[in-house]
């Protein structure tokens, strides 16, 4: 039977992965939960580990001394404010493929990550690894974008199609917001190509209503012209909202928030997590 809530938080040290670190901390002292910085050596993002055997002189130690420091601080910080547990773990392989089996192998609950690595910078919205992380994990992602410090949400808003797996995901969403007495949004995006009327979006709320249970909880219609993703933007911006929030399920969504074409015209989300529900 479990009886942790289980945290992930890759780690190239780069910047993004540093505020990454910062948001797992933070929520595994709500979480009481154990936290495991992981790091995987990558050639590509230390050129100056220039030696064919990475473990040879000085490197390997460098790195393992960087990455206690780094328990350290989390330790320090976030064990008398009821993080469980921080521990730390070096290993070797393709950096995704890793990221995902190291998170089943510990039965996580969560991976917390930047959206960029060192070699991601201005490339692209989400860097390649993250969105594949996304993409190939079965645990639960919350994405940390650059230059994005950790702080208290006031307000998550969760992009709703009203479907079954929103009865679940949005459980998960209220034990969240819960720890920060936070707000939530339900947004359901309408537009030209899938619109509802009032009437019927009355009917969708009356029917997942009972599976929230949190008063601070908002039904939204809302619609648009453009692409839902656009629109959702949009409405992150007017609502002010802290944390957006999908169920990776939802195709028409979830494509559409890593789709490159789209991502350059969406500066908003450069801005603000994206938490991207996984697990059912």
């Amino acid at each position: 039977m479990k009886t942790s809530f289980k945290i992930i938080c890759p780690t190239d040290f780069s910047e993004c992965s540093l505020n990454a670190i910062e948001y797992a901390a933070k929520l595994g002292e709500k979480y009481g939960a154990e936290l495991c910085l992981l790091h995987i050596p990558d050639k590509d993002d230390y050129q100056k580990l220039s030696a064919k055997d990475f473990h040879s002189g000085d490197q390997y130690s460098f790195i393992k001394k960087k990455l206690s420091n780094l328990q350290t601080a989390v330790k320090d910080e976030s064990l008398s404010n009821g993080l469980k547990s921080c521990t730390s773990e070096i290993r070797e392989g393709k950096i995704v493929d890793t990221i995902v089996n190291f998170a089943q192998e510990q039965n996580a609950d969560l991976i917390v990550m930047g959206t960029e690595g060192v070699n991601d910078f201005k490339k692209n919205f989400i860097g390649t690894r993250s969105s594949k992380v996304v993409e190939k994990a079965s645990t639960d992602v919350l994405l940390v974008p650059r230059k994005v410090y950790f702080k208290a949400p006031r307000k998550f808003v969760y992009a709703t199609d009203y479907i079954e797996e929103d009865k679940i995901a949005i459980q998960k969403i209220v034990e969240l917001a819960s720890f920060f007495d936070s707000e939530i949004d339900l947004v359901h995006v309408s537009t030209k190509s899938k619109s509802i009327d009032k009437s019927l979006h009355m009917t969708m709320v009356e029917e997942i209503r009972p599976f929230v249970k949190y008063e601070k909880a908002n039904y939204v219609l809302k619609s648009y012209r453009d692409e839902p993703g656009l629109g959702l933007e949009n409405y992150l911006i007017t609502a002010k909202g802290d944390v957006l929030v999908t169920l990776s399920q939802k195709k028409s969504w979830f494509d559409q928030l890593f789709s490159q074409n789209l991502s350059r015209k969406m500066s908003y989300f450069i801005n603000k997590p994206l938490f991207v529900i996984k697990k059912l």
